[in-house]
């Protein structure tokens, strides 16, 4: 028997319990810097050092970090239905925790590409500095999809959606477009189950929906239950 299709939207809060810290803070500043400054085409144009350093702190993080409970239920659920995951996050704790499955619609920390060409891109650890070149001698550059840039992975993660049987948000406010909008792709009768302690509103959902008002971990232990009843 076919399997049912699971489609996750996972954004900030889901990582929030290992550790990473949700980059806007509550005066709207990253990690005391002004979004326009670290994560803008214009940003990276006028300060790139700065912009390379702020990136390269995540990604030291994303070493010392683990998956949570949260990752850890979605990848056992792969067990039993066809578990999809679109996600916000650029870390790979989604991955790690053993999600087969996974489209970063806003790209990956663990991952590079050239200033003169999107599709060159590079798996990358470690620190990302002035000077680090492609093949060609261009510039490397944090593959993050910044403010302002395309998100090349939305039609994709739309194709996703459709497809759904049920579909899962967690760890996200709903407030990011275009990924907040994956929810109108999936058909009406498609039951929502949104897992977040201070749920959003969600505008416009015309699905069955049921809020589960716990964090990731806790209302994924919660979700699980009901799934596999």
């Amino acid at each position: 028997m076919e399997k049912k299709k699971i489609v996750v939207l996972s954004g900030a809060g889901i990582s929030a319990e290992s550790g990473i810290k949700t980059f806007r803070d509550s005066d709207g500043l990253w990690e005391g810097h002004d979004i326009l400054d670290v994560a803008t085409p214009d940003g990276f144009r006028k300060n790139p050092k700065l912009v390379l350093d702020f990136y390269n702190q995540r990604r030291r993080q994303l070493h010392e970090v683990q998956p949570n409970k949260g990752h850890l239920i979605l990848a056992e659920l792969e067990a039993y239905f066809d578990v999809h995951i679109v996600t916000q996050n650029v870390d790979n704790l989604h991955e790690r925790a053993g999600s087969s499955k996974v489209l970063h619609l806003h790209g990956e920390l663990f991952k590079v590409r050239s200033v003169r060409n999107q599709h060159l891109i590079l798996d990358w650890e470690k620190d990302l500095l002035l000077g680090d070149t492609d093949p060609n001698g261009h510039q490397l550059r944090p593959h993050i999809v910044w403010f302002g840039e395309e998100v090349p992975a939305l039609e994709e993660a739309a194709q996703i959606a459709m497809e759904a049987d049920i579909f899962i948000v967690i760890g996200t406010s709903l407030q990011v477009y275009p990924a907040a909008g994956l929810i109108s792709f999936t058909s009406s009768h498609v039951p929502v189950y949104y897992v977040d302690p201070k749920p959003a509103q969600i505008p416009d959902v015309r699905n069955p929906l049921e809020i589960i008002a716990e964090v990731g971990s806790e209302g994924m232990e919660i979700l699980r239950r009901k799934l596999l009843k």
